[in-house]
């Protein structure tokens, strides 16, 4: 029988913040250096945040699968552009589409792309004209893997549950301040991909206008990520493959608690960057050095 842990995946949203510089990368670069083959030799993949603002370029995405080519178990998943998940005034066009799919298709055409992450705000309430929205949306892109992510406590129920499994859409289970009608904890696998993204519990500035980092400013205590090893081990073994993001992403917050929480999940020690395991001296006790460096404790 296949060990759970092969199909599980581990790693970052995003992988270009300026607060990461000296944290999780070498605060003095060696040549030629590349921040996203960096993150390939520590995690399992990446979600990628830029697509949200912007499509991007063709050839950026190609250089994505060449900067990789050397790890062959990494993976990507992208989120949709906001345009079909945030600015629903006026129906999205089929140039849209066009221009989203010409653009991730390299990453599915290499084998790399594990999902297309369809992010909605907690606006995005479970009523008729949002759930034709999004069935239109995953109509549009229905020959990838779609991963739903809804922050409205109104769709975690039964018979959603069931409609997403109808149309072939996994759920996204978060973990996010408990505030009032905020969707909760989850171990829902509504398809073959199994799917958690942690944001962080800043309740202060989870619907402040202070900015992104802000939002995303908090660092997970043992406990706290103790709680989620019963959840997505559910999803490891009703799911094909689970992926588990973090998304409190600031002052490399996010890829500290992703490697903890690997640790417990795998129950072993993991390769930690040099920089990161001095920014956080509590990954010492999990951390191992990547092949061919020393041990690092």
């Amino acid at each position: 029988m296949a060990n759970p842990i092969d199909k599980l995946y581990v790693g970052p949203a995003g992988w270009s913040y300026p607060d990461w510089e000296g944290i999780v990368y070498p605060a003095e670069r060696p040549s030629r250096f590349k921040p996203l083959e960096f993150i390939s030799r520590f995690f399992d993949c990446v979600e990628v945040n830029s697509s949200f603002y912007r499509i991007p370029e063709t050839r950026t995405v190609r250089n994505w699968v060449s900067v990789v080519r050397g790890v062959e178990r990494f993976r990507f998943t992208a989120k949709l552009w906001q345009r079909f998940t945030h600015e629903r005034g006026k129906h999205f066009t089929a140039e849209d589409v066009k221009a989203f799919r010409t653009a991730i298709d390299p990453l599915a055409d290499a084998g790399r792309l594990a999902a297309i992450l369809l992010q909605f705000p907690w606006s995005f309430k479970n009523g008729e004209d949002e759930r034709e929205w999004l069935s239109d949306v995953s109509k549009a892109f229905e020959d990838y893997p779609l991963v739903v992510e809804v922050r409205h406590t109104s769709w975690d129920r039964p018979e959603m549950l069931a409609w997403m499994r109808d149309h072939r859409l996994n759920w996204c289970n978060i973990d996010q301040p408990a505030l009032k009608q905020c969707l909760g904890p989850s171990a829902h696998a509504t398809g073959p991909v199994g799917y958690v993204r942690f944001h962080g519990r800043n309740e202060a500035n989870w619907f402040a206008e202070e900015g992104r980092d802000a939002r995303y400013d908090y660092y997970y205590s043992d406990e706290e990520l103790e709680g989620w090893v019963g959840r997505i081990t559910t999803l490891l073994e009703e799911a094909q493959n689970a992926y588990v993001i973090a998304n409190n992403h600031f002052r490399g917050q996010g890829p500290a608690n992703a490697l903890q929480l690997k640790a417990k999940l795998t129950k072993g020690p993991v390769p930690v960057p040099d920089p990161l395991r001095k920014a956080f001296p509590d990954l010492e006790a999990i951390a191992k050095a990547p092949p061919g460096q020393r041990e690092l404790f």
